[in-house]
């Protein structure tokens, strides 16, 4: 049984960081961090293909978060530096299967499993 769990959530003021972690129980060819703000749709941020270590983000987060991945670990992380009130969401670890690629960010009906998510919020 797949499973992709999420840690490193928090509180953090604008312009912190935080760090998100993600312990994949399987590999996968391709993985995402999503996010879904209350009320909104969930929405890609992120994306790495795991063989060449290519890399896919959304403009909204380019040069203030990097997504990597410990293929050692099997784990997945996403450093958010500089945060806004915006980036406040509960964020989503996720894989596909058969499919990658950066065209998924905006694809999330084409996501097979997801985490349970963990929540940041960040205040002005």
């Amino acid at each position: 049984q797949v499973q992709l769990v999420e840690s490193g959530g928090g509180s953090t003021q604008a312009g912190g960081s935080l760090r998100l972690s993600c312990a994949a129980s399987g590999t996968f060819d391709c993985m995402y961090w999503f996010r879904q703000a209350p009320g909104a749709e969930r929405k890609g941020v992120a994306g790495i293909s795991t063989g060449i270590g290519a890399t896919y983000y959304v403009d909204s987060v380019k040069g203030r978060f990097t997504i990597s991945q410990d293929n050692a670990k099997n784990t997945l992380y996403l450093q958010m530096n500089s945060l806004k009130p915006e980036d406040t969401a509960t964020y989503y670890c996720a894989a596909a299967v058969g499919v990658c690629g950066s065209f998924l960010l905006t694809r999330a009906g084409l996501i097979r499993y997801w985490g349970q998510g963990t929540l940041v919020t960040i205040s002005s």
